[in-house]
């Protein structure tokens, strides 16, 4: 039977890399399995190939993009602030394994996979919650106290495993309890291999990976935990009930007899409401005026068409100006404060796509919270005339 034994760190932890080299001293093992993925593991090896600009631009996947980077943020300023790389002590196992010749194991599930399971199966609500969370969190960075050795004494890491289980149920699951279970399959398909067998995973996964070891039977199917997560389209429904919404105001306000002149009034809101806002988002994000004007232009129409979004718009057109680099990546991954990563043009587009939407989703629910006080008139009243006119020219008609 193989002799596995599994260390669990803080990835920004000095005392966590002398523990990983004492490790593979003084246990010899067969294989060093570190919880990477062949992406990452590129990464810190400085192997990685620059993805293309044009890709990012296409898949349109700016909101989750932005996460990613944020959180790659927060832990590079934990790791700032204690002297130590992220991932340094998976980056010693390697070094150290491969020194003695012993064979070095990926057994972390594919980044790109996990976050998008991840960003899939949160709710609206939990979405919401996580961006406040990460806005926080950056804010108050600057001047606080880390102690990562006590992060990483298990009733520390429990309770802060249960609050996040509390904050986000579904993003815990797919960024916790998932890659638990594929660590440990991982795991158990060494242990056919190798006599000994010394892990190096982060301390928040330790235990559901000895629960999981302790009880295979227990483990759901890899093809579970790596399948596309079907998420609902809630966008294309929001978009949708948008667009139902605002032609069924524009036909009662016709059909009401209350004039022409409120109908347009109501048109010319729309377009104001949207264009300001999503105008006024992209400056926030520092975009160009012209991805800004840009914005203004198209925000009225991508609000009644679920298919597109004017932060695309916006970016493309910021794209053209700032012109990226495919190094950009590496600049976001490098960038010691918020003030660099906004120099980096890559990043400012993303930013430019996702508030540019965030401004015009606002948009939409301004309007029609108070396009009824702006025309002074009473919805109900408008709405009944306007349904029981339209009854009557159908009938009519008929």
């Amino acid at each position: 039977m193989s002799e596995i034994r599994i260390i669990g760190t803080a990835h920004v932890s000095s005392e966590s890399i002398a523990e990983v080299r004492e490790a593979i001293t003084s246990f010899s093992p067969d294989v060093v399995a570190v919880e990477l993925d062949p992406g990452r593991y590129a990464a810190l090896k400085k192997q990685v190939q620059e993805a293309s600009v044009t890709d990012v631009l296409e898949a349109k996947t700016f909101t989750q993009l932005l996460v990613q980077w944020l959180l790659a943020y927060l832990q590079r300023r934990i790791g700032l602030d204690v002297g130590v790389e992220p991932g340094a002590e998976m980056k010693a196992a390697i070094e150290d394994a491969e020194a003695r010749e012993i064979r070095v194991a990926l057994i972390d599930r594919d980044i790109r996979i996990t976050l998008r399971r991840f960003w899939r199966s949160l709710s609206l609500v939990e979405k919401i919650k996580m961006f406040y969370a990460l806005a926080v969190s950056i804010a108050s960075m600057d001047g606080e106290e880390i102690d990562i050795e006590e992060l990483k004494k298990q009733d520390v890491i429990s309770a802060a495993m249960e609050e996040f289980r509390k904050f986000s149920p579904n993003g815990a699951r797919a960024l916790i309890d998932e890659r638990d279970a594929y660590l440990a399959h991982q795991i158990i398909g060494l242990s056919n291999q190798f006599d000994r067998i010394l892990v190096v995973i982060g301390a928040g996964h330790q235990e559901g990976v000895n629960r999981y070891l302790a009880d295979p039977a227990s483990l759901p199917s890899i093809p579970a935990l790596t399948a596309d997560i079907k998420s609902r389209p809630w966008g294309l429904i929001f978009g949708g009930i948008v667009t139902f919404l605002f032609i069924f105001l524009l036909v009662a306000i016709g059909f009401s007899g209350v004039g022409i002149e409120i109908l347009f009034t109501a048109l010319v809101y729309w377009v104001l409401i949207h264009g300001l806002l999503t105008a006024a988002f992209t400056l926030i994000a520092r975009g160009h005026p012209l991805s800004a004007a840009t914005g203004f232009a198209v925000s009225w129409f991508t609000a009644l068409n679920p298919l597109i979004a004017a932060g695309w718009f916006a970016a493309i057109v910021e794209a053209k100006i700032r012109k990226p680099a495919p190094s950009d990546y590496r600049k976001i991954f490098e960038a010691e404060t918020l003030t660099d990563m906004m120099r980096v043009p890559l990043f400012r587009i993303v930013l430019v796509a996702a508030l540019a939407n965030v401004g015009s989703t606002l948009g939409t629910i301004i309007y029609f919270l108070f396009i009824f006080p702006i025309l002074g008139i009473d919805p109900g009243l408008l709405i009944s005339e306007g349904i029981g006119n339209m009854m009557g020219a159908i009938q009519n008609i008929l």
